[in-house]
């Protein structure tokens, strides 16, 4: 019984926690991407001190974190708990032609990224660098091959030549999220696995972006050409 009602009250203090128009915007906003405070307040029109509380309350019921931006330290990112909404139903949705994910190198992420979007969506995909390696990093392919993962024969491309009007862009990599003067559709806050170097951290990556990948691929919907 103890469990039992353990597991209640945590529910409870979750819908308790959304029992509120901002902080379900906060939520739904969440549930595609990560976002810095600030973002969330120009997003929600929300004051800064109004925005703090609402973070406060979701973070008292376990539905976000935070955590730094490798790119700039003195910036935040907030994400929800993995599982945090199970058995809830986000409400924010979109429509793309393409997805084209970016990372600073498009040599890791931005890849690993779109060749889990080719098993899980129809809508067609690509990625690129705000400054590409030379190559993709050997600790990518190796994790793809671990978990099956079709990887394209491909070098890491720039954005620029890659990027077409339309084109749903999501960020994986702090630091392109922050160089990128047009925000992009979404933003993922991923650790960078080639800074860690270690098969663990590259695990990591993959874990996490499968998630999101899976979170997002049912709720992004293909564009339709067929004039009307």
């Amino acid at each position: 019984m103890d469990v039992e009602r353990n597991d209640l009250e945590r529910r409870a203090a979750r819908h308790g926690a959304l029992a509120d128009p901002a902080r379900l915007g906060i939520v739904d906003r969440l549930s595609l991407g990560d976002l810095s405070p600030s973002e969330l307040q120009q997003a929600l029109d929300l004051s800064s001190n109004l925005l703090a509380h609402h973070l406060k309350v979701l973070e008292g019921a376990g539905l976000i974190e935070r955590h730094r931006s490798e790119g700039d330290g003195r910036r935040t990112y907030i994400h929800l708990v993995p599982g945090a909404l199970s058995g809830l139903v986000p409400g924010a949705t979109a429509t793309a032609r393409r997805v084209v994910f970016v990372c600073s190198a498009n040599s890791a992420r931005s890849q690993l990224a779109a060749a889990l979007w080719r098993l899980a969506s129809d809508i067609p995909t690509a990625s690129a660098g705000t400054h590409p390696a030379d190559r993709v990093a050997p600790g990518a392919l190796a994790a793809a091959e671990r978990h099956g993962i079709p990887m394209l024969s491909t070098t890491p491309q720039a954005l620029a030549e890659v990027l077409a009007d339309g084109d749903f862009v999501i960020t994986v990599c702090d630091n392109a999220h922050e160089e990128l003067q047009s925000r992009p559709a979404l933003h993922w806050s991923v650790p960078d696995p080639v800074r860690a170097g270690s098969d663990a951290a590259f695990e990591d990556a993959v874990a996490d972006l499968t998630r999101r990948v899976g979170d997002l691929a049912p709720r992004l919907a293909p564009v339709n050409l067929t004039p009307a």
